[in-house]
């Protein structure tokens, strides 16, 4: 009965995404007509709450972890910091970006206390959801960064708080590059260190682009946690013996993969749909492909970086045309692995060079050079698809 009530409490927060969509939009809308001075007021508390968000959510972690050890978690310590301190953060990111993350990590913190889920499975989604309302925290405070651009100390200010919250996610960083022997952690810091030398100078478009290198690298990082081959959840899931311990780490793979499925929604709906029922625990762990969960992703990708190319061409000569052509070559480096795989070494080396290319052309303003290696690229990128798909 227990394990029947726990599946249906995940599928019923996996559900509440559409429910919430609605709220959102609500919420948007009551803020944008409250008067200025609750905005400054609202806008400073959260400013302040900010200080404490790494050590409010490391003590509720820590009380969650207690499942892991078989012993009694304090579900009404952890609700009360979750609402107390955290909670306002993650509406906002909610309303923002159209997510439904408090809904759903409320729904498992209670099912924790009535004892309807697992422990170990509560302290997953509570843990990886936090993680993606800190991500989507630091794209909102690049926001704010494009939005204050003349007010250099509060764009500092900006970029400050967005560092602290990337300083939680890094571990999260660290234990991928120790996996897959990448360097997510120096591409990030690289890509902060352009964006505080963009600022200094006054370039936009430097900045916009070291933005693009620390938000595609995070989001690497989340995919290499949950479909990447062979150390993402589905792998993982797919070897592990023991039911319990398989459905512990479908939750995290599904809470790890909250993080993209907004993104790769919009572009490749279906991709984005298979991965999510996947992850879904409703689904027997027995019946999870990782190899069909990481073609998926790699549909999925390479369908982006296609469509960002489209939008690189349709905004040419201006900064647009650079920065989509640069997430284009950062979208393929995401599956960098898998299309070494799929193409081979050379076939990839070669897609990488061009990719690099081409958004050198762009900034160039070199239009004809662009669209030849751009016709490659898509050659390239299709034939992936193509052989992902079978």
């Amino acid at each position: 009965m227990k394990k029947k009530l726990h599946i249906a409490v995940l599928a019923g927060l996996i559900a509440a995404s559409g429910v919430l969509a609605g709220c959102s939009s609500t919420e948007t809308s009551q803020k944008n007509i409250e008067p200025q001075q609750t905005n400054q007021t609202e806008t400073q508390k959260e400013e302040n709450k900010e200080v404490s968000v790494s050590t409010i959510y490391k003590e509720a972690v820590d009380e969650l972890a207690k499942a892991n050890e078989g012993q009694t978690v304090d579900y009404q310590k952890v609700i009360d910091l979750y609402t107390k301190e955290l909670q306002p953060l993650v509406q906002k990111r909610d309303a923002e970006f159209n997510e439904s993350a408090d809904q759903q990590i409320m729904a498992a913190l209670e099912a924790g206390k009535n004892n309807s889920m697992d422990g170990v499975v509560v302290k997953q989604i509570f843990d990886k959801l936090m993680q993606k309302n800190f991500f989507f925290t630091i794209r909102h405070e690049f926001t704010e960064v494009a939005e204050n651009w003349d007010n250099k100390d509060k764009v500092k200010e900006e970029m400050k708080e967005a560092k602290e919250f990337y300083a939680i996610l890094k571990s999260t960083v660290e234990k991928r590059d120790a996996a897959y022997q990448t360097q997510l952690v120096a591409k990030i810091d690289a890509g902060f260190a352009e964006m505080d030398k963009a600022i200094e100078a006054g370039d936009q478009l430097g900045f916009q682009l070291g933005k693009q290198v620390v938000d595609k690298t995070l989001m690497k990082t989340f995919y290499l946690a949950t479909g990447a081959l062979p150390n993402g959840y589905a792998s993982k899931i797919a070897a592990q013996e023991d039911e319990k311990e398989a459905k512990a780490e479908q939750a995290e793979g599904w809470a790890f993969y909250q993080a993209l499925n907004g993104y790769l929604v919009k572009n490749a709906k279906e991709e984005a749909e298979f991965i999510q029922s996947q992850f879904d625990l409703a689904t027997d762990v027995k019946a999870l492909d990782p190899n069909d969960i990481n073609n998926a992703f790699v549909r999925g990708f390479a369908t982006v970086a296609l469509k960002e190319y489209e939008e690189s061409q349709e905004n040419w000569g201006k900064d647009k045309a650079v920065i989509t052509a640069l997430e284009g070559a950062l979208f393929i480096d995401m599956i960098d692995t898998d299309l070494q795989r799929i193409l081979g070494e050379e076939a990839y080396n070669t897609l990488n060079e061009q990719a690099q290319k081409h958004l050198e052309a762009t900034k160039a303003l070199n239009q004809e050079e662009a669209k030849n290696i751009l016709t490659e690229i898509e050659k390239s990128l299709n034939t992936a698809i193509e052989k992902a798909s079978k």
